[in-house]
């Protein structure tokens, strides 16, 4: 078995759901090296989360961001307000969404669906770079 990781620093982004999937793919060219293994991305932060969605139409990306942002709503009276009204509001989307994604890999790439891609769920209007663990393991 073959075990890789690589930090992958993303660079800022506005507040939205944005595909990450190439970015991934490039930080770790070994997984090419693997017939049969697992992928998991983990992102070291509570204000940005990770999913797996449509990858093909950007109104995807637009509908995603426009019911986060009516389900947990920034004018709510939250008690954690320090560090600005988006910040609590970027907490429970994060929870709800999670923190990592499990993919297999198959014949030396991401087995996602024809339709599936990563996203960086940026919760924050000004989260900052982001950092994502990444780590392939398989035969």
């Amino acid at each position: 078995m073959k075990l890789y990781q690589q930090v992958l620093q993303l660079k800022e982004r506005r507040r939205g759901f944005h595909l990450v999937t190439e970015e991934i793919v490039r930080a770790l060219p070994q997984m090419a090296e693997l017939q049969t293994g697992l992928c998991q991305v983990f992102i070291r932060h509570t204000s940005a989360s990770l999913t797996i969605n449509e990858n093909a139409d950007a109104t995807v990306r637009k509908d995603f961001e426009t019911f986060f942002t009516r389900t947990v709503p920034e004018n709510f009276p939250y008690e954690h307000d320090t560090e600005g009204p988006d910040d609590m509001p970027a907490h429970l989307k994060a929870a709800m969404l999670g923190s990592s994604v499990l993919i297999p890999i198959r014949q030396g790439r991401l087995a996602l669906g024809t339709w599936q891609g990563v996203y960086l769920c940026e919760h924050r209007n000004h989260g900052g770079p982001r950092s994502l663990v990444v780590t392939a393991w398989g035969e």
